[in-house]
């Protein structure tokens, strides 16, 4: 009996306790709805002045920089590394000799692939003058010069792969990693060799918004700061301006930048894009929130400072600049346009200002 009347009181608070938020709820509800309609049934509304002011298009942008350029090198023949002349942090030029493998087995095949071409010209040459007397027919010949082109073909491959028996950059740059040591057997399927980072040019990478990308080129300079050197100066140019926005609706933007020559900018750092505009002339802007609904919609409410009313109005809209929109039509310097209550406005709605 004892719970029963337990569970009935616990009943009885939770209820009165609802009861209790749902008439505050109201009275807050009444509160807003009086606020709004105070002042002989006017709506009370926000505004702000149509003003002429200058543009500033300037904006930063921050994120990291890329290596221009970046190679895992791998092996392109097999053999035994029997020297290596580099070390990590070394910088290499293009065609540097890296390292060397045992070429002995190569230059066997080699040896073998000259040898068999010599032949086959000897042979053709034989049955080129065969063939002029009548003593092979023109299907002989044929296959003659057909031996001769394969076993050029191998001499070229052979004399390929001894080449390759010496390791040479590709790039410029610096070994980053080195992944061979001297005795290591290395394969013609690909072993990992060396990493090699160019960081002579490096890529900046950085995302942008869509009223930031409308003012974008490619080959646009870019000032670029480091908090890690301050005092340094870099330049750099835009090179790569992305055609869709991603998932957060930013555009990727990536920019070529020069290091110093003590090659300071490391891949990896952050950095600050710094992109600067010619002045612009001054225009008509008013605040985004002036929009019924949306920017697309083109339509604001402007306010009858001698009726106290609102009156709607199309204009044409230009860019969107932060907060702020250009307005290309359809308002005047000295106009006054509704921010704000354009839900409970028609034409011609009376309305109060709220200061």
């Amino acid at each position: 009996m004892k719970r029963v009347i337990t569970i009935i009181v616990v009943v009885l608070v939770v209820l009165a306790a609802i009861g209790y938020v749902l008439t505050n709820n109201k009275k807050k509800a009444q509160e807003t709805t009086d606020f709004i309609a105070k002042g002989s049934g006017a709506v009370a509304v926000k505004t702000a002045d149509v003003e002429r002011k200058e543009v500033n298009l300037d904006f930063t942008a921050n994120g990291n920089f890329a290596a221009n350029q970046e190679l895992n090198f791998l092996s392109e023949s097999a053999g035994r590394v029997t020297r290596i002349f580099v070390s990590e942090g070394d910088r290499v030029s293009k065609g540097q000799v890296l390292a060397r493998i045992d070429a002995e087995i190569i230059n066997t095949d080699r040896e073998t692939a000259e040898a068999t071409y010599q032949n086959a010209v000897r042979d053709e040459a034989r049955y080129q003058s065969s063939y002029a007397t009548g003593g092979v027919t023109q299907q002989q010949l044929d296959q003659a010069k057909l031996a001769t082109q394969n076993a050029k073909l191998r001499l070229q491959a052979s004399q390929r792969r001894l080449s390759d028996a010496n390791i040479k950059s590709p790039i410029n740059g610096i070994v980053n990693k080195k992944y061979i040591e001297v005795g290591a057997f290395v394969t013609a399927q690909g072993t990992q060799l060396f990493e090699l980072v160019d960081v002579s040019k490096l890529k900046l990478k950085v995302n942008v918004n869509e009223a930031q990308v409308a003012n974008l080129k490619i080959g646009n300079p870019v000032q670029i700061q480091s908090s890690v050197f301050p005092t340094d100066k870099f330049t750099g140019k835009v090179t790569f301006i992305a055609s869709k926005a991603d998932e957060t609706l930013n555009f990727p933007i990536e920019i070529e930048v020069a290091n110093n020559i003590k090659n300071s900018l490391k891949a990896g750092m952050y950095g600050t894009a710094v992109f600067q505009f010619p002045k612009q002339a001054p225009t008509i802007l008013v605040p985004r929130t002036s929009f019924v609904g949306s920017v697309s919609s083109n339509e604001v409410y402007v306010l009858n400072k001698s009726k106290n009313t609102a009156e709607i109005r199309k204009v044409v809209s230009g860019r969107i600049l932060g907060e702020s929109v250009e307005i290309l039509e359809g308002l005047k310097e000295g106009e006054t346009v509704i921010t704000s209550g354009q839900i409970n406005l028609t034409e011609g709605t009376p309305v109060t200002i709220i200061k």
